[in-house]
């Protein structure tokens, strides 16, 4: 089910409640399918960098080779939100007069912990991987962060390409306004019209670069939401535990994804308790049944691949290898 998903999409994305193996079965999806010969992109938006820990290397903030076909990549929104900030800020001192420099830098010293800020750079941040990796990969996997912080993620391309479109139109009446009061003062004189007017062309000039840095923005914005709405391009898979809180989170996460207008085209159930390993398991195994028939009675059209305890920890790519055959032979 899952490397079906992985041969068919451009872009996949794995999220659900924190702890339930998002990492594991990403990557270990990743790999199944770049061992199928595809070009594939591992990204990791979840800041406790277990995409790292799960490889036993340091990945980072830059493409890396992980093995043959796969590449990854970690997204720090702390580095994220810094060099974000560093480029507004450079943008603001060659738009704005030099005299308002300092005004510049601590507004946006202010701002660098103003809330949504880490969201906001994160994304900018994503939308420029998607925009790129659609044309160097087969397959770019996202490991996304615990649902909350995802499901705020998700609908923000649309807020985001909304709130541009806004800046834009009041910049441009800003900007017609300042042509006629240029209009009105200016001094018509032959000179003027010789050699110019320093000042007005300076204005006309920022005024072109910010029109340009907002232009810019709401592009890759609704780049980023037209391929996140698009069911061809997208699909977004949910991983759980097969427990009560998991199992009412990825409902709930489910359908705010619906309401961005994303598809979720799998439920994997991952750690099950087997069955005839015990009186305990056994147990364990009845109630877990009961909550995923809460789970099939909410979300009865989404196709489900439960996924077994294993005896130890997966870590390095050896145990990925393992895994990534175990989807193979679901698949």
């Amino acid at each position: 089910m899952l490397l079906e998903l992985a041969r068919t999409k451009k872009i996949l994305f794995f999220g659900g409640k924190g702890g339930v193996g998002k990492t594991t079965i990403s990557a270990a999806t990743a790999l199944a399918r770049a061992n199928e010969g595809a070009k594939v992109l591992l990204v990791s938006t979840d800041p406790a960098h277990n995409l790292g820990h799960l490889f036993n290397r340091k990945i980072g903030s830059k493409i890396i080779r992980l093995t043959a076909g796969l590449d990854g990549l970690e997204l720090d929104p702390e580095e994220t939100v810094k060099l974000h900030m560093q480029e507004i800020t450079n943008s603001l001192h060659r738009l704005m007069p030099i005299q308002l420099r300092s005004e510049v830098d601590k507004h946006m010293k202010l701002s660098k912990d103003a809330p949504g800020m880490q969201e906001a750079a994160i994304l900018e941040r994503i939308a420029e991987v998607v925009e790129q990796g659609v044309k160097d990969y087969d397959l770019i996997v996202f490991d996304t962060a615990p649902s909350g912080h995802t499901a705020r993620l998700m609908v923000l391309p649309e807020m985001m390409s909304a709130w541009t479109e806004g800046l834009i139109q009041r910049r441009e009446k800003a900007d017609k306004f300042a042509e006629v009061v240029r209009g009105m003062g200016r001094d018509s004189s032959m000179e003027d019209k010789v050699f110019g007017n320093d000042a007005a062309d300076e204005d006309k000039m920022r005024e072109s670069g910010v029109r340009k840095i907002l232009n810019r923005r709401r592009l890759r914005f609704t780049h980023l939401r037209d391929h996140l709405s698009d069911p061809d391009q997208t699909s977004f898979v949910i991983v759980l535990a097969a427990e009560r809180l998991p199992v009412l989170e990825t409902i709930e996460l489910h359908r705010q994804l619906q309401d961005a207008n994303i598809s979720v085209d799998a439920l994997v159930v991952n750690k099950r308790s087997p069955q005839g390993e015990g009186e305990f398991l056994e147990v364990r195994h009845g109630q877990e049944e009961a909550h995923l028939a809460t789970l099939d009675k909410a979300l009865p059209g989404i196709p489900r691949q439960d996924l077994y305890l294993l005896a130890q920890d997966i870590v390095g790519i050896t145990a990925l290898e393992s895994l990534a055959k175990r989807l193979e032979e679901k698949s």
